[in-house]
């Protein structure tokens, strides 16, 4: 049993040509399909493409051929230079192709670490497999168990905590000061990316009303649409911020868009309810004595990326525990691994001796002439004997050795040692 991982991702390979191996889901049946054409030998396999990484998971009869195979499709499928193939693409085999996947699953192995969106990624590709007939009971078990890394991984480690993008470290600063957000109003002045993300984050979080705010009132109305909220006139701040707990800026402005006598004004208006203020902008939308102002709160974007950057450390720290989860998790994937090919391997390796000794002894007795039946069968019983006797001890160390860590390895051996594959 053999399984390789082949692929590339945001580490080896530029966006130019992560673009050009990408498999989109529409195109995914017809890729299988001239896959198992050209490579046969590839029994079992499973895409997994997104926007960092392409990767091929695969069981294969053969390591070496499996991967010569995987490179010629890739390489005459996408019109790729197989020399320049070869200089990006990685290729893991056995326990590096099993631990990369529980890496890949955990997002220990994501271009931000810990974040949740490459699970789901992964459980689709392998859905997608699974529906078009692509899996058998080895990457089964495989990516099933993926999952279960993942899911200890976030339960019993700290590394999907802690906001490590700037827009969502905005909204966690939000939720330490009003604790909970359900029910309160956010405007966003500006409609960029970046509003955009914070946007997401404040309605996942519970936000109850958004606004927004842009000198192009068109966009603001298309992204308040986006999330069943308002379009407001920039002109009307004033009145605007009146409503608001928490206000998000990003408008490239040249000059302050919330000054500090307009902020004064608002809290009063406001009976000293709290407000939070987060700028984004470079230069700085809100005017930085704001936050000199009783129950006012400003953050900038280098107090964000502050918070990030120290979450991103606590992150890391948390990844040490995780990888001991996914090596813990590896050994037990190989253990059933090695309980599946212990049994047909000694059933295999009977048989081998016991074909071998069928035809020693057909030609022994050719030779010998006219037998009784008593006789042919005395010399029957004696060589199935010797065969049972000289199996004996290697099937029970093959056993034992298939409960220990190198077992699959030891079934490895044995299996090339006596030419079982066939």
């Amino acid at each position: 049993m053999n399984l390789i991982c082949l692929g590339v991702n945001h580490k080896t390979a530029p966006v130019e040509l992560r673009e050009k191996l990408d498999i989109p889901q529409r195109e995914l049946e017809a890729t299988f399909a001239a896959l198992s054409q050209s490579a046969p030998e590839i029994a079992e396999k499973v895409i997994l493409s997104t926007c960092n990484r392409m990767e091929i998971y695969a069981r294969v009869k053969d390591v070496e051929q499996g991967i010569e195979a995987l490179k010629s499709f890739l390489s005459g499928y996408h019109e790729i230079d197989r020399a320049t193939l070869d200089t990006v693409c990685y290729t893991l085999t056995l326990e590096e192709a099993v631990e990369h996947l529980f890496m890949v699953a955990a997002s220990l192995d994501s271009m931000i670490l810990g974040e949740p969106q490459v699970l789901g990624q992964v459980k689709d590709a392998y859905r997608s497999a699974r529906e078009l007939r692509a899996t058998g009971a080895v990457l089964n078990r495989l990516f099933e168990q993926s999952f279960t890394v993942a899911k200890r991984v976030r339960t019993e480690t700290g590394v999907a905590e802690n906001a490590v993008s700037v827009s969502y470290a905005a909204v966690e600063l939000a939720k330490k000061i009003f604790g909970d957000l359900s029910g309160k109003t956010a405007l966003l002045i500006g409609a960029g990316e970046m509003i955009e993300l914070a946007a997401r984050h404040l309605v996942a979080q519970g936000v109850e009303t958004v606004l927004v705010a842009n000198r192009t009132h068109q966009r603001a109305e298309e992204l308040a649409r986006a999330f069943n909220g308002e379009a407001v006139k920039f002109e009307s701040l004033h009145d605007e911020l009146r409503r608001c707990d928490i206000v998000i800026s990003s408008t490239g402005a040249p000059h302050f868009v919330v000054r500090r006598d307009l902020a004064e004004k608002v809290i009063a208006e406001r009976h000293n309810r709290p407000m939070f203020f987060i700028d984004i902008a470079v230069p700085r939308d809100i005017e930085p004595s704001v936050n000199d102002i009783d129950n006012c709160f400003v953050y900038d974007i280098d107090d964000l990326k502050t918070v990030v950057e120290a979450n991103l450390a606590e992150r890391e720290r948390e990844a040490k525990r995780a990888e001991e989860i996914v090596r813990a998790e590896v050994a037990q994937f190989f253990a059933w691994l090695d309980h599946l090919e212990v049994a047909p391997t000694i059933v295999a390796l009977r048989e081998k001796m016991e074909a071998i000794r069928k035809a020693e002894l057909e030609k022994t007795l050719g030779r010998l002439g006219s037998l009784s039946d008593k006789d042919r069968e005395a010399i029957e019983k004696m060589t199935a004997a010797m065969v049972n006797k000289m199996l004996h001890t290697p099937v029970v160390n093959l056993k034992k050795h298939a409960e220990t860590d190198d077992g699959f390895k030891t079934l490895q051996a044995v299996r090339k040692l006596f030419d079982l594959e066939g």
